[in-house]
């Protein structure tokens, strides 16, 4: 019995230092991360307006992490292969996503993911909320949001509405606004928001929904006729655009959040020294004056795992009606 007791012992030692082996590595690194530059993963094109606010994020980041983060941009489909790669990518916080509401509307969208949005990912926290703005060809008849509305539901069969790619923002926006306004438009897909914009400027598309961080400065410029925001609130960087819920569509808002999320597995110390960077990125005043200047709003209090966690559950729910509503899918 004495010699069985000692076996046990001698077996349950064994097991721990084996788990202190494996471990051991782990908290190391954990302790010691960042030693490299992180890799950001932007899952559109370069020049967009999620590019734009991760590439201002990635600066401010870089001041608390001690280490470069270095913006990559993978797109395609929606997202969705930036996003795989991530969700393939080693789970050693080197490899990070920032990606908007369309994390929440590709298991809809795309019935056949390479990843599970649910299992694969290890929410960081979100970061900023953009507000989306409804913009015409300079030259479209309608003076302002009451004329506009109008003139779209007597000639929506007429009509063309640009838009980033099936998935992007853009797309989004035009589907919940198609859906409110109970018209359809023909939808004209880009690869990218830069293309969209080159041929509303060039008076090719009649009209787009985009978000303020790529529509401020040719609304400005006037070489786009703005008629409404999306927001709950007009946006103070455009204080003479109406928001659509005051125009007549009556609780009508989009806002474009943007979240930053790891693989899936990644230590609880790496997760809360990225969150930590995360929380410092946002509260630098260069990044909030940027975000400020193209209507952003900076999500200082969200910045946690759990907020962006419970977000993306109720927003999946939300637009998986509106696209299954819609009948929309890519693939």
């Amino acid at each position: 019995m004495a010699i069985h007791k000692k076996a046990v012992s001698a077996a349950i030692g064994a097991a721990a230092l084996a788990s202190a082996a494996v471990l051991a590595p782990t908290q190391a690194m954990a302790q010691g991360y960042p030693t490299r530059p992180v890799t950001m993963i932007v899952p559109f094109a370069a020049g967009g307006p999620t590019d734009v606010v991760a590439r201002s994020l990635a600066e401010a980041m870089r001041k608390s992490l001690g280490q470069t983060v270095v913006v990559e941009n993978v797109g395609g489909a929606g997202g969705t292969i930036g996003t795989a790669r991530v969700a393939k990518a080693p789970n050693d916080g080197y490899t990070v996503l920032l990606m908007h509401i369309g994390f929440s509307t590709a298991p809809a969208l795309y019935r056949k993911l390479s990843y599970d949005q649910a299992h694969d990912f290890q929410p960081v926290g979100l970061t900023v909320d953009v507000p989306m703005t409804l913009i015409a060809r300079e030259n479209f008849p309608a003076a302002n949001i009451k004329e506009f509305l109008t003139y779209v539901k007597a000639n929506a069969s007429k009509l063309s509405m640009a838009n980033a790619g099936i998935g992007s923002a853009s797309h989004l926006c035009g589907l919940m606004f198609m859906s409110t306004i109970g018209s359809e438009f023909q939808t004209i897909p880009y690869k990218g928001t830069a293309p969209a914009m080159n041929d509303l400027l060039g008076k090719q598309v009649d009209f787009m929904c985009d978000q303020t961080t790529n529509t401020t400065g040719q609304i400005k410029a006037g070489k786009v006729k703005a008629y409404a925001v999306t927001s709950k609130t007009r946006v103070p960087s455009l204080p003479d655009l109406p928001t659509l819920d005051d125009s007549g569509l009556k609780d009508f808002s989009v806002g474009i959040w943007h979240g930053l999320w790891a693989p899936k597995g990644t230590s609880p110390e790496i997760v809360a020294k990225l969150q930590a960077s995360l929380q410092a990125g946002l509260d630098d005043p260069a990044f909030k004056q940027r975000m400020t200047e193209l209507g952003a709003i900076v999500l200082n209090d969200k910045a946690t795992p759990a907020a962006l966690d419970a977000l993306v559950k109720s927003e999946t729910a939300k637009w998986g009606a509106v696209i299954k509503k819609a009948g929309v899918y890519a693939d």
